[in-house]
C-alpha cells in the first residue's frame, strides 16, 4: 500500500456517518514505519449511537424475527464476498499488521470465509426449537437470540476473529456493535462494504475503530446484552469485571503458551514440517502458536538442529512481497517486547540456537529474527509468559510423564499437539493435557468444533454448535398435557 488510505466516516447502523468527535487514528506500516491510513476514532457518543441503533433493530424484529432462510441468504452473500476479495483483504491486513501476504490469503482471508461458511452449516441444522418430555408434562424449549452483542476483536487476525463473533451472532438473530483495533481499522471498511452489499438490514451492525477506553465504555454499556472478546488475559479480566456490572453474558478468548510434544517414535520430518509453520505463524503473533516444543532427551540434539535450520530458512522481509515468510511485528512496542524477552532468556540461562535479534537488511520496520531458544527450563519466564512474537522455546524431557507434566504446567490451556507413530497413543496424551484444542500429528482449528481455552485462556467457546449457542438464550415453555 503506497498511497494513503483515508476514511472520514464511521459505519454506524449500516450507514457511513460523520463521527461525533474530531479525533483520528493513524495507521502506521510496520514495514516502512510511515503512515498508510487515517480513520476517525470513535467516541463515547458514537458508541451510544451504535448501541441505540442495535437496540432499535433488535426490538423491531427486522432481523431477529426474520426467517432463518433470510438470515442464511444474507450471511451466505457475506461469505461469498470473502472468497472474491481474499487477496485484497490479505494485502490490506498485511500492510497493517505485518502478516506476509502469501500466507495471509489463507490465514487472514480464506480462514475468515471458512468461519462464515461453518457458521452457516451449523445454523442450517441448529435446533432453535424442540419439544421434549418434562417431569411434569410436555415442554417446548426455544433458543432465542441473546440481544445486542458487543464484539471486541484484536489486530493479529482481525477478520478471522470478527467472523468468529459476527457469523454466529448474526445467524442467531442478534444485532452487533463490532469494536476493531486501532492498529487494523482499514480492513473493517472492506467488511462494511460487504455487509451492506449483502443486504444486512439497517441498524443490525456497527463497526467502530477505537482504543481501550472506548472499548471499555462499550463493554460496560447498559444496552449491551452479551460481550464477546478476544485479546490478552489482563484485558480479558478487565472485560469480565466491567461486563459484570450489567450481568452481561461474556465469552473470552485469551492467551496461550501452547506445547507441541514430540514423542521418541515421531517422524521428525513430519513433526518439524507440521510444527514450524504454527510456531512462527503471523510472525509469532498468534494465541494458538506452538511456542513450547518438548523434545525427548534421546533425540534432543537432532530436533534442535532441525528447528534451528527451519528458523534460519525463513525469508524475512516486506509483508507485501510474495516471497516473504515472516514479516515485521505490528508495532514498535511489540518488537521491543520480543527483544526484551530474548535478552531475558539469555539472562535466565537459555541458549540462542537461531536468531536472537533484529535481522540484517531491513533498514526500517519492526522486525525480529525468528528465534529459537534451547536448554529451556519450564520455570523460566520465556517458557511461562506469552511473548507474542517470533520466539520459540525448546524444552527437553526425560519420560512421557514428565512431558505431560511440562505441557500442562502453565497458566494457559488454549491449544497443543503431540507427534507420534502411534495415533491411539497420541489420543491418550491429548486426553491428559488440560487444554481446549489439541491435535495429533497435525495442527488445526476446525470451525465446526468448539474452540476455546482452559484455565486463563478463556471462558466459553467459539465455532461449532457450542460456539453458536453462546449467542442464544434458552426459554422453557410448559405445555398442557396432551399438547
Amino acid at each position: 500500500m503506497s498511497d494513503l488510505v483515508e476514511h472520514g466516516k464511521l459505519y454506524i447502523g449500516g450507514e457511513l456517518v460523520d463521527p461525533a468527535g474530531p479525533d483520528t487514528i493513524e495507521v502506521v506500516s510496520p514495514h516502512t514505519e510511515r503512515v498508510i491510513g487515517r480513520v476517525p476514532h470513535a467516541a463515547r457518543a458514537d458508541v451510544d449511537r451504535a448501541v441505540a441503533a442495535a437496540r432499535a433493530s433488535f426490538a423491531s424484529g427486522v432481523w431477529a424475527d426474520a426467517p432463518l432462510a433470510e438470515r442464511i441468504a444474507v450471511v451466505s452473500r457475506i461469505k461469498d464476498a470473502f472468497a472474491v476479495r481474499s487477496e485484497e483483504f490479505a494485502r490490506v491486513i498485511g500492510a497493517q499488521n505485518g502478516t506476509p501476504v502469501t500466507s495471509g490469503v489463507m490465514v487472514q482471508s480464506l480462514a475468515a470465509m471458512m468461519v462464515w461458511d461453518a457458521a452457516l452449516t451449523v445454523a442450517r441444522d441448529f435446533p432453535f426449537e424442540e419439544r421434549r418430555a418434562g417431569a411434569l408434562g410436555p415442554l417446548l424449549v426455544r433458543r432465542e437470540p441473546v440481544g445486542v452483542v458487543a464484539a471486541v476483536v484484536p489486530w493479529n487476525v482481525p477478520q478471522f476473529t470478527a467472523a468468529a463473533k459476527l457469523a454466529p451472532a448474526l445467524l442467531a438473530g442478534c444485532s452487533v456493535v463490532l469494536k476493531v483495533s486501532p492498529e487494523t481499522p482499514l480492513d473493517a471498511y472492506l467488511l462494511a462494504e460487504i455487509v451492506t452489499e449483502a443486504g444486512l438490514p439497517e441498524g443490525v451492525l456497527s463497526i467502530l475503530p477505537a482504543d481501550r477506553e472506548v472499548s471499555e465504555y462499550l463493554v460496560g454499556h447498559p444496552g449491551v446484552d452479551k460481550v464477546s472478546f478476544t485479546g490478552s488475559v489482563a484485558a480479558g479480566r478487565r472485560v469480565m469485571e466491567v461486563a459484570a456490572r450489567n450481568l452481561s453474558r461474556v465469552t473470552l478468548e485469551l492467551g496461550g503458551k501452547s506445547a507441541a510434544v514430540i514423542l521418541p517414535d515421531a517422524d521428525l520430518d513430519a513433526a518439524v514440517a507440521g510444527i514450524a509453520p504454527f510456531a512462527w505463524m503471523i510472525n509469532g503473533q498468534a494465541c494458538v502458536a506452538q511456542t513450547r516444543i518438548l523434545a525427548p532427551r534421546s533425540r534432543y540434539d537432532e530436533i534442535a538442529e532441525r528447528f534451528a535450520a527451519a528458523a534460519g530458512a525463513l525469508t524475512v522481509g516486506d509483508p507485501l512481497d510474495p516471497a516473504t515468510e515472516l514479516g515485521p511485528l505490528v508495532a514498535r512496542r511489540q518488537q521491543q517486547r520480543s527483544l526484551d524477552y530474548i535478552a531475558l532468556g539469555q539472562q535466565e540461562g537459555a541458549k540462542v540456537l537461531a536468531g536472537g535479534g533484529r535481522p540484517t537488511g531491513q533498514p526500517t520496520g519492526w522486525y525480529v529474527e525468528p528465534t529459537l531458544f534451547g536448554d529451556v527450563d519450564n520455570g523460566m519466564r520465556i517458557a511461562r509468559e506469552e511473548i507474542f512474537g517470533p520466539v520459540i522455546c525448546l524444552l527437553p524431557y526425560g519420560d512421557e510423564e514428565e512431558a505431560v507434566r511440562i505441557a500442562d504446567d502453565s497458566e494457559y490451556g488454549l491449544s497443543g499437539s503431540v507427534w507420534t507413530a502411534d495415533v491411539e497413543h497420541g489420543i491418550d496424551i491429548a486426553r491428559r493435557v488440560r487444554t481446549g484444542t489439541y491435535s495429533v500429528n497435525t495442527f488445526s482449528i476446525d470451525m465446526l468444533g468448539p474452540f476455546g481455552g482452559y484455565k486463563n485462556s478463556g471462558i466459553g467457546r467459539e465455532f461449532g454448535p457450542e460456539g453458536f449457542a453462546e449467542y442464544l438464550e434458552h426459554k422453557m415453555i410448559h405445555l398442557p398435557a396432551g399438547a
